[in-house]
């Protein structure tokens, strides 16, 4: 039986592990950012210009006003060094993880969680100008507002994202349905999650992911260690018996060399678990560790920080 509390700590440590990592998001020079920041282990505000920004590849041209998501951010797109997350303050959440707790406040408020009530709120949130301040959205978002400004019915608007990012709303989803049915089973907790995540993110492994981080959260929230859950439900992902192996590494050479720090999920997930596995009796060094480790670090954040939150419990809110 899941323990509420712990999966209240788990969405709490999802959005302390997204903001601690906000400022050095998508450094993969990860000697650059130890130079520009030091050792991050406190919230802080980003630094301008982002060396490693690669901002300046991206663009984005709205259809129509029904896709106008970058609104007043747009002039920064296509520029050298912008900031991801330029205008963020320390210990602000960036735009998934801020769906996140929209997502987790929509569902207390109503006492249920409604797909298509969820939709209207995603689109009203992002289309809203000031509703948030990151300069940087993801490829789902363009993809999905690309789609949605073409005159697509919002269920019809996701797309095969294979992006890590995708799991950003889980461990606040999760949170808020064990809290508004305490008797919800994990079986129906995958289900809802497995619907709730394919409205915006198709792919069979962003799926499957979404799947693992659900049973995990809710074995380890029973009393489950984060070793033995790791190992009787992602073995797949992550070789426990490998990473036994690799616990003498420097952090950036599993997450870094045997592991991709980049978004991509079949990197970032085992990645992610790795790093839970190996810090499962110390919050702050896991997130201090995945924030380190650069690369996709923020969205990464939703498995380790929720991991290790569901793990720790009241201690989350301590650290």
């Amino acid at each position: 039986m899941q323990n509420i509390e712990k999966l209240n700590a788990a969405f709490q440590g999802s959005l302390a592990a997204d903001a601690l990592a906000m400022p050095v998001h998508w450094y993969y020079d990860t000697g650059a950012l130890f130079r520009e920041y030091g050792r991050v282990d406190q919230f802080k505000a980003p630094l301008s210009p982002h060396t490693g920004s690669i901002l300046w590849r991206s663009s984005y041209e709205p259809i129509n006003e029904r896709g106008d998501i970058l609104r007043e951010q747009a002039k920064y797109w296509g520029k050298k060094g912008v900031h991801y997350h330029q205008f963020l303050k320390a210990g602000e959440n960036t735009l998934n993880f801020k769906l996140a707790a929209a997502l987790h406040h929509s569902i207390l408020k109503s006492g249920r969680y409604d797909s298509d009530a969820w939709l209207e709120l995603y689109i009203k949130c992002v289309l809203t100008p000031g509703w948030h301040h990151d300069t940087y959205l993801e490829e789902y978002h363009r993809e999905f507002f690309k789609n949605y400004a073409l005159g697509k019915k919002p269920r019809k608007c996701g797309i095969a994202d294979i992006h890590i990012g995708g799991l950003a709303t889980v461990p606040a989803l999760i949170a808020a349905v064990a809290q508004t049915r305490p008797e919800v089973s994990v079986a129906e907790l995958e289900t809802i999650v497995v619907s709730h995540v394919a409205l915006t993110h198709t792919d069979p492994e962003v799926i499957d992911a979404a799947k693992i981080l659900t049973r995990i959260l809710c074995a380890v929230s029973g009393g489950s260690s984060v070793r033995a859950a790791i190992g009787e439900l992602a073995n797949e992902w992550l070789s426990v018996t490998k990473a036994a192996s690799w616990l003498n590494e420097q952090d950036g050479h599993v997450v870094g060399t045997r592991f991709s720090p980049a978004c991509y999920i079949k990197d970032s997930m085992p990645g992610s678990l790795y790093l839970a596995w190996k810090y499962q009796d110390d919050f702050s060094a896991g997130l201090i560790a995945n924030t380190m480790v650069g690369g996709e670090n923020c969205h990464r954040g939703a498995v380790v920080g929720s991991i290790l939150g569901a793990a720790l419990g009241e201690r989350v809110a301590q650290e």
